[in-house]
């Protein structure tokens, strides 16, 4: 059963839009669905669908290229060990390698938690569900992105004591950012960034507001998840149970599907700390 929906208005409760049901299906994203249905591959209770404006429920019958929409897979998440020059997109226009290049064969389709720019590195969070990353990312969870940042130049701490405050930049407004100095090796400086904001490439902004330019920067923890010893380019899923405690998702009896790789013995993740004496 459909119902048609509105430009802007929210599906009823039980319903969902139908685009969104076939993202969680793990077949495409929503825009992708959107095509779909406008090229005629989609039908809801035996009737073509013309339009992604209308509502299903789980008692709708959904089929796409003549083959039933398979069930959406419970909530999963997994850490990323993003290496420096690649894309957080699933299509560069210049050609650029993408995260999803470097994916195991077999992993179902995902969506990043925030994204990292090109050049930086360290902990990407995926997952199967827009809807939890959406929940995520959001500033009001107030979850803490923690970084390792090296720079080019002579620190001043106070000036970084300074950005716990908050610092405007040619117009836009940045949070409270809390950095500090872990050591200055002559020129170079590498600093620990916390910040719970995350606009688009603010820790490079700011530092270079600061006449601190990013020689490395690397995310080692992301709310509650951490980096850890994960090794670059890997991947790992977050254990269900895991993922239950940490955010009360609800998950049902799992499917069988793809394993983990595991990570080698004693990886670490490049951090540029100095070994424990």
């Amino acid at each position: 059963m459909t119902e048609p929906v509105k430009e802007g208005e929210q599906p009823a409760a039980g319903g969902e839009r139908i685009a969104k049901r076939l993202a969680r299906a793990g077949l495409c994203s929503r825009r992708d669905a959107e095509r779909w249905i406008e090229a005629g591959r989609v039908k809801v209770d035996g009737k073509v669908l013309e339009t992604p404006a209308c509502v299903v429920t789980d008692r709708s019958f959904i089929e796409v290229d003549g083959k039933p929409l398979p069930q959406a897979d419970r909530p999963r998440m997994w850490r990323y060990h993003k290496p420096p020059s690649e894309m957080v997109t699933a299509r560069d226009p210049e050609g650029r390698r993408t995260i999803f290049d470097s994916l195991p064969n077999g992993m179902p389709r995902v969506i990043t938690v925030g994204r990292l720019d090109y050049m930086s590195e360290g902990l990407l969070l995926l997952t199967n569900d827009g809807g939890l990353a959406r929940k995520l990312e959001l500033p009001a969870n107030g979850w803490t992105r923690r970084y390792r940042a090296r720079v080019h130049g002579n620190v001043d701490e106070a000036r970084l004591a300074a950005l716990a405050d908050g610092i405007t930049i040619e117009g836009v407004r940045y949070g409270s950012i809390k950095a500090g100095l872990d050591r200055q090796q002559r020129s170079n400086a590498w600093l620990d960034i916390s910040l719970t904001e995350g606009k688009n490439r603010e820790v490079r902004r700011v530092l270079a507001f600061l006449d601190l330019p990013v020689v490395r920067l690397i995310r080692v923890a992301f709310g509650p998840f951490h980096l850890g010893e994960l090794e670059r380019g890997h991947v790992d899923e977050i254990p269900p149970q895991a993922l239950d405690n940490l955010l009360g998702v609800k998950r049902p009896p799992r499917k069988q599907g793809w394993a983990k790789p595991q990570p080698k013995p004693n990886a670490r993740p490049h951090t540029g700390r100095r070994p424990a004496r």
